[in-house]
């Protein structure tokens, strides 16, 4: 465990990373709604040390009653509907929702079916929206962090 510390100390340093300048933070609970995992692969690379959300104060947690943003990515299918319904009830107040790609958004990607409800904000009310397919980690990055500083002020 202390190597991986240094090791990641030494990667931030080497990118040249800026020290976090917030005091806040912001746990998120991640659901897949019925996306292709393009977006998935996207939020991986943001969490990796290359990005390193953790330092901001951003992270990923696996219940959605200790999270403060439900991200949803891709389109509500009606197999999701309920579950997605669930983990947003789950969550204490004040929830934060963010749609992530474009299918979240409903930009209508995976076409029309009887098995899509629709974009996330047909069943939740949408606070961030990141469009892109799948958006770049820096983008989500991004969007989060003005999230957070918006918050703050």
């Amino acid at each position: 465990m202390l190597t991986l510390l240094r090791d990641l100390r030494r990667l931030r340093r080497d990118l040249a990373l800026p020290r976090p300048e917030r005091g806040r933070s912001l746990t998120m609970r991640h659901v897949d709604a019925g996306s292709c995992n393009g977006c998935e692969h996207e939020l991986t690379l943001a969490s990796s040390p290359y990005y390193d959300l953790q330092r901001y104060g951003l992270g990923f947690v696996a219940s959605p009653r200790h999270a403060d943003l439900l991200l949803v990515t891709g389109p509500v299918t009606t197999r999701m509907h309920e579950p997605l319904l669930a983990a947003y009830g789950a969550m204490p107040e004040p929830r934060l929702v963010a749609a992530v790609g474009d299918c979240a958004l409903g930009c209508g990607l995976l076409g029309s079916s009887d098995h899509i409800v629709g974009p996330v904000e047909t069943v939740l009310p949408v606070d961030l929206r990141v469009p892109g397919c799948p958006p770049a980690p820096d983008m989500i990055a991004a969007a989060l962090l003005q999230l957070v500083d918006s918050r703050v002020a």
